[in-house]
């Protein structure tokens, strides 16, 4: 027997229903990935709540009528959401992420630094001038893709350049699962060609070197200023850092967008998986090397060098490739190095002190 589904239908004629208007944590960002980890019962308890700031004295959180600080936890970053426990903020529970950006820290410790979770899109942006650097960018899509989050290249102050299909070429060459887009950011531009990925539950976030135009972008989103900006200086087209903390801003139709601080250097760790994806094409030639454990330089049967002397891949890009992948297996292996390291000690603190006890 064949169903009749038509009394399922809207009549003919008849106006579509409205859309149903995002809750107020739909327009926080809110997903069913999210709510899967919990319950009803935990959700009235404990409601959601999304880190919008970071500071050492704690983390404000924004929820359903809800707008606090917690304590602040090494675990958590901008993006995350908790269960809030009321009662005690200090147990309450971060729950799984979508996403998480991360890198190697500068300094001597070096130890992990989280950016932020629980993002969608990342524009990476740079401008046309100077600080156009395409193995930066590369770090930048390599960490997209190891975080499985959609990466576009915004390519700024295209108004200022007399000729951008040079830096156009070289953006669009890194990866063909990369979007390129050139703009002026102090125009009604990135309004226009950004409003695809700015929807209502979105996040996004900016990520570039200081004076790029991230601050510009976000206030140009907003259509008024939301973020300090700062101008460049002329010698090396070097920016200040105007903005000194990551912080989630929230349109009017629900889209979150973190603006970030300038990151010129960007240690890769653990995105073995995100720098393959950039060089997938080079990944693809190494697997057909005679030997598994090939450097690419004089060893027979190596199809890299081959290709490379056919002139059939780039040579400067090769390097980058090289370069990128030998640094990220050792700061991973640095790491896990000292994990290691630090579990051991641990471990005998807690065997002499339980020495001394006896």
């Amino acid at each position: 027997m064949t169903r009749d589904y038509s009394k399922f239908l809207p009549p003919a004629g008849s106006s579509p229903l409205p859309k149903r208007a995002p809750s107020p944590l739909q327009m926080l960002g809110w997903k069913p990935f999210f709510s899967q980890q919990t319950d009803v019962d935990t959700l009235a308890t404990t409601p959601p709540v999304r880190v919008t700031e970071v500071h050492r004295s704690g983390l404000r959180v924004l929820g359903d009528g809800i707008d606090t600080t917690i304590p602040p936890g090494p675990e958590a970053t901008v993006g995350d959401w908790f269960l809030l426990d009321r009662t005690n903020p200090a147990n309450s529970i971060l729950l799984d992420r979508i996403s998480l950006f991360e890198r190697r820290a500068a300094g001597h410790d070096r130890k992990r630094q989280m950016i932020a979770a629980n993002v969608d899109t990342v524009f990476i942006v740079t401008s046309c001038n100077r600080d156009f650097n395409v193995a930066r960018l590369e770090r930048f899509v390599a960490l997209a893709f190891e975080a499985q989050v959609t990466p576009v290249i915004l390519l700024t102050k295209a108004d200022l350049c007399d000729d951008i299909a040079p830096y156009l070429d070289d953006a669009r060459a890194i990866s063909n699962r990369v979007v390129v887009e050139a703009l002026n950011a102090k125009s009604a531009e990135p309004a226009d060609k950004l409003s695809g990925w700015c929807t209502p539950g979105q996040t996004v976030a900016f990520l570039g070197s200081s004076g790029v135009g991230k601050s510009t972008l976000v206030n140009a989103l907003f259509q008024r200023s939301v973020a300090d900006t700062g101008a460049v200086r002329e010698d090396d087209n070097r920016g200040r850092h105007t903005t000194t903390h990551r912080q989630l801003h929230f349109t009017p139709d629900g889209c979150a967008i973190l603006d970030t601080p300038g990151m010129r250097e960007l240690q890769l760790t653990d995105v073995e998986d995100g720098i393959a994806e950039v060089f997938d094409d080079l990944v693809t030639l190494a697997g057909q090397c005679r030997f598994n454990d090939c450097a690419h330089e004089t060893e027979p049967g190596c199809a890299v060098r081959k290709a490379l002397d056919a002139g059939e891949i780039d040579a400067p890009r090769l390097a980058r490739w090289r370069k990128l992948a030998a640094e990220e297996r050792f700061n991973t292996s640095t790491l896990a190095q000292r994990k290691a390291h630090e579990k051991s000690f641990h471990k005998k603190i807690k065997s002499i002190q339980q020495k001394k006890k006896h």
